[in-house]
């Protein structure tokens, strides 16, 4: 069964399926359907743990995961609902932040115990217990850092290696993590907001997933760091957990800049030779970020 026979096994399209986006590590199709337009993924390269992970999510957690329509893990197919417009075209909004963010932390408490499961599966590990072996592998990669950083990287293994310790002995369990939480995978559909694509997801502290969201607020939606919705947005993703934790997310904000980085040299690995140069641009400032957050 090909993919067009395999769609219509599923929804009736009133129309041409067409390519929406096309990526080393998936493509997205456009299915206009009678009720509105679904959305049909293949992933591939070191995405394909998605669709099985994006349906598991959505089964349990369907008020704030994507519409899982089918699934075919073996052959990492995904057919999608609508969920409706990116927050970011309406300028990355706090007040939809202050909504989804404790959402977004229940489902992490919630699949905490799922968490060796989802491991199982090829979710990539990115647990505590495995962060100074892969911080090992970064620092012995040839980076997009000159000659000084790569040493600065090199000597603070041991420091880096004394954050996660402490993180670990903070208690908080390694849960599902998103890892590209930010105003183009977050949507909203009749006042319902959802977290979208998962594809960069791994098992790791939860906590790791505010990096990005703050880091898009502040330099990419351009709000100050002294902005009073920072706090605000922080105090809301941590009200589910239940207990005084603001250190923690501190803590876990400088060993996540670290993880993320780690986490760009998996995408490195898979991508076209035309867009290395654009992508280690970008690493190298996630890269340098992460080393003064060590060196705090």
């Amino acid at each position: 069964m090909d993919v067009e026979d395999w769609i219509r096994a599923h929804v009736e399209p009133t129309g041409a399926i067409e390519v929406e986006k096309e990526r080393p590590w998936a493509t997205t199709l456009r299915v206009p359907t009678a009720d509105g337009p679904v959305w049909f993924k293949a992933a591939g390269g070191v995405q394909l743990f998605e669709p099985r992970l994006t349906a598991q999510l959505a089964a349990r957690w369907p008020d704030r995961v994507t519409e899982v329509i089918a699934h075919d893990e073996e052959r990492a197919w995904l057919l999608m609902g609508d969920a409706g417009t990116a927050i970011g075209v309406y300028g990355n909004p706090p007040e939809a932040w202050e909504q989804i963010l404790p959402r977004y932390a229940e489902l992490q408490i919630g699949e905490t115990a799922h968490a060796a499961d989802h491991l199982a599966h090829e979710v990539p590990d990115r647990t505590l217990a495995q962060l100074p072996e892969l911080y090992d592998d970064l620092a012995a990669r040839d980076l997009p850092l000159d000659a000084a950083d790569r040493a600065r990287l090199r000597d603070l293994r041991p420091r880096f290696a004394g954050l996660v310790d402490e993180l670990v002995s903070r208690g908080i369990a390694d849960t599902v993590q998103h890892d590209d939480l930010h105003f183009a995978n977050v949507f909203e559909k009749n006042g319902r907001l959802r977290v979208l694509d998962w594809g960069d997801a791994c098992i790791s502290h939860p906590f790791f997933s505010l990096v990005v969201t703050l880091q898009f607020l502040v330099e990419v939606s351009g709000r100050d760091p002294g902005d009073p919705w920072l706090p605000r947005l922080r105090a809301a993703y941590l009200e589910p957990w239940g207990r005084d934790l603001g250190g923690v997310l501190e803590l876990a904000l400088r060993v996540g800049a670290v993880a993320y980085a780690i986490a760009w040299a998996r995408q490195r690995d898979h991508l076209p030779d035309d867009e290395v140069a654009e992508f280690e641009g970008y690493w190298g400032d996630n890269l340098r970020r992460a080393i003064a957050q060590i060196e705090r």
